[in-house]
């Protein structure tokens, strides 16, 4: 073969190799259209499940327990008997408060027919008077410490804690166990940064995920108005009822998403997207001509930036773009920014 050929072969060959590799680099690139949508605040952060209150119940009354029908975890409804005590005394000494009740409504009796009569004087009346009531509220404070003898479930619950056991003395006042109530009472405990704080109001919807349930709204039910010893503001996100299930269990770990509005409008794109920072800290991006697939570089004001997206500045009213997301690296694309106008 002449030189002529070998060099026509030569051209041809690189031709090809050129070609081939433009179409593997195209064949890398993914380029992902974006729409204008309003700028959001957005974190995720990982909480603890637990109970917004507890409750100790204890006895009013003093007195050995003889009957206690829960352990801890197990679960009980309104109105159960969940422990009593030995309740003869209290029986015996409401007995007798009612006997001096009975006698001094007598003693009222006989001194009210003898002032009717002429016979009596107003000084025994009205210490038959007091008598009576005296008896009276001693014998409705005998009545309520044998009614209090028994704790009775004030709400459908669990039981978080037991500190006593059968035949223990029961000191009046002294936590018996310790209880939550199951209905609209669990939360996910979060701690945020002072800055974080300030995106978060009071009653704003998030978005929860927990272990065994896809992702579902919450509302944020308290937020305290002092940080905490860690410099931390801990907030409470209740759990909706129809989320509340047997198998939740206190101190499991949940995510909590949480956005807020910031009334702006950008193009959120993710983080690869982002070719590199200009001068006056600008997005420059790799935009793709609807019509003719061309591509050029870009620049944006940056309206925020999180762990995972960045949001370019935009009208509310401007068109879709064209954003190459990956495989920018690839290509050596002659530099055509232009610079939008914000």
């Amino acid at each position: 073969m002449d030189r002529l050929g070998l060099l026509f072969l030569a051209i041809l060959s690189t031709v090809l190799l050129s070609t081939a590799s433009m179409q593997a680099t195209a064949q890398q690139l993914i380029v992902e259209q974006f729409s204008v949508a309003p700028v959001t605040n957005s974190f995720s952060r990982t909480g603890k499940l637990t109970f917004k209150r507890t409750v100790n119940l204890a006895f009013k009354s003093s007195g050995y327990l003889n009957r206690i029908s829960v352990d801890e975890g197990d679960r009980f409804k309104e109105g159960d008997v969940l422990a009593s005590i030995v309740t003869e005394e209290l029986k015996a000494d409401k007995n007798a408060k009612y006997a001096q009740l009975l006698q001094a409504k007598n003693n009222f009796t006989r001194e009210q027919r003898l002032i009717d009569q002429g016979l009596g004087s107003e000084q025994a009346f009205d210490l038959a008077t007091t008598n009576v009531e005296t008896a009276r509220s001693a014998y409705q404070v005998a009545y309520y410490n044998l009614e209090k003898a028994q704790i009775i479930a004030p709400f459908d619950g669990i039981v978080l804690a037991r500190h006593t056991d059968l035949e223990q003395y029961q000191a009046p006042g002294t936590s018996a166990l310790e209880v939550a109530a199951f209905n609209d009472n669990w939360v996910v405990k979060v701690a945020l940064t002072g800055m974080e704080i300030a995106s978060v109001r009071l009653g704003q919807i998030v978005t929860v995920v927990l272990p065994g349930t896809d992702e579902f709204n919450a509302k944020v039910n308290r937020i305290p108005a002092i940080a905490g010893d860690s410099n931390l503001f801990v907030i409470d996100v209740l759990i909706p009822q129809s989320i509340v299930q047997r198998g939740m269990l206190a101190g499991q770990i949940a995510q909590v998403n949480i956005s807020q509005s910031q009334h702006q409008f950008g193009y959120k794109i993710p983080l690869d997207a982002l070719i590199k920072m200009d001068e006056q800290d600008r997005a420059i991006v790799l935009v793709q001509n609807k019509l003719t697939k061309e591509l050029s570089h870009q620049t944006f004001p940056i309206a925020h930036i999180d762990s995972q997206h960045i949001y370019l500045e935009a009208d509310a009213m401007d068109l879709t773009l064209d954003i190459v997301v990956r495989g920018w690296q690839h290509l050596t694309v002659e530099t055509q920014s232009s610079n939008k106008g914000h």
